[in-house]
């Protein structure tokens, strides 16, 4: 098999966030994405595009149109978006609409990458591997499970993806 070259784009979500000890409370500072790339060691070509960070219960309709303008025009046909896990599904949605010809794979973390027992670099690694094997078309994978953007959804209170 051929390793396709992969576009991560980064969006913000609990994934990204920092931990700001004065003000005892998560915020957004530059991404961890480099570190995480390098910390992974995955072996396939990565472009890195970071749009603005944001919490996904703060994204709105222009943010979701920014992601899939950075997804019509990637080169790469194996796109990984880094995402908040509260609205992810209504990103993916729009993505599952255009219709592209790509694999993309929305993703995201519980804990953000840089506090102790975080998902954050699993949530990556898996995202990568899946981008790579999957038919063309949009994703979510969390805590080693592939959904299809239409057939998924977050459990609140579980703490967890399942399928629709």
């Amino acid at each position: 098999m051929t390793l396709r070259t992969l576009r991560v784009i980064a969006t913000g979500g609990t994934f990204d966030k920092h931990y700001d000890e004065i003000a005892g409370k998560l915020t957004f500072a530059a991404s961890h994405l480099q570190k995480v790339i390098t910390r992974s060691r995955i072996t396939a070509p990565i472009e890195l595009e970071e749009l603005p960070l944001l919490d996904s219960l703060d994204m709105q309709d222009i943010d979701r149109r920014r992601v899939l303008a950075s997804c019509t025009h990637a080169e790469e046909e194996g796109i990984i978006i880094i995402h908040g896990t509260d609205t992810m599904q209504e990103t993916a949605a729009v993505l599952g609409a255009a219709n592209l010809a790509r694999t993309i794979v929305v993703t995201g973390a519980m804990i953000p990458y840089e506090i102790a027992n975080s998902d954050a670099l699993f949530n990556f690694g898996f995202a990568c591997g899946v981008a790579q094997c999957l038919p063309h078309g949009v994703y979510v994978a969390m805590n080693g499970k592939v959904f299809g953007w239409d057939k998924v959804q977050k459990n609140r209170v579980a703490g967890v993806f399942e399928s629709v």
